[in-house]
């Protein structure tokens, strides 16, 4: 599948950055970035899109693997490209008010 999928993004990083950009990470910064890049020069846009195509299909693989990246990507701004394209959840918080296991401060019942 993700084969596929580099095979299906590639063409438009090839032609024009910009388009695969928008393919992986959405309208945000990192296609702000790539699109000032690509109207500076067309290979620094190439370059930079080639960057954030890697970072998305290494964090991609790592996930599938249950492996997670502590330190984000450096010159990444897309949480989309950060994570692979996956989502990941914090664990459920502990309900407020319910203080079970607690015992600072409390005197015993007599």
């Amino acid at each position: 599948m993700a084969a596929r999928m580099c095979l299906w993004y590639t063409p438009g990083f090839a032609f024009v950055p910009p388009i695969g950009v928008f393919m992986i990470s959405g309208c945000g910064a990192d296609l702000l970035i790539n699109i000032l890049l690509t109207i500076l020069g067309y290979f620094p846009g190439h370059i930079h899109a080639f960057y954030l195509e890697y970072v998305y299909y290494d964090r991609r693989r790592m996930t599938a693997e249950g492996r997670f990246s502590a330190r984000p990507a450096p010159g990444v701004y897309s949480d989309r490209i950060q994570n692979g394209g996956h989502h990941h959840n914090a664990p459920p918080a502990a309900p407020a008010g319910n203080n079970y296991g607690t015992t600072y401060g409390t005197v015993p019942a007599a």
